[in-house]
């Protein structure tokens, strides 16, 4: 039985290398603490253009974005680039 895919070396190398690149968060533009914990909002988190559960490669360099966790879980599976406008609260 095979283990999670996210746990193997090809992930990890290919997270490695989207760190080293030390982009900012494609979704937001925004620089990235790669430093963060983890959990912090605004740490790195790899992002996939097209999302896993929409059929995109997990080990794809191509299909692979550094992003805040922020952004990251904001935009969820959609496959637009940025999470929807939130209408205020005002009519």
């Amino acid at each position: 039985m095979a283990g999670n895919p996210r746990n193997g070396r090809p992930y990890r190398r290919l997270v490695a290398a989207q760190k080293a690149h030390g982009f900012p968060c494609w979704l937001c533009g925004h620089q990235i603490g790669y430093q963060l914990d983890a959990r912090h909002p605004l740490s790195f988190t790899l992002d996939h253009l097209v999302p896993l559960s929409r059929g995109g490669s997990l080990l794809d360099p191509a299909n692979a974005r550094s992003a805040h966790r922020r952004c990251n879980s904001a935009r969820g599976n959609r496959a637009e680039r940025t999470a929807p406008q939130r209408t205020s609260w005002r009519w």
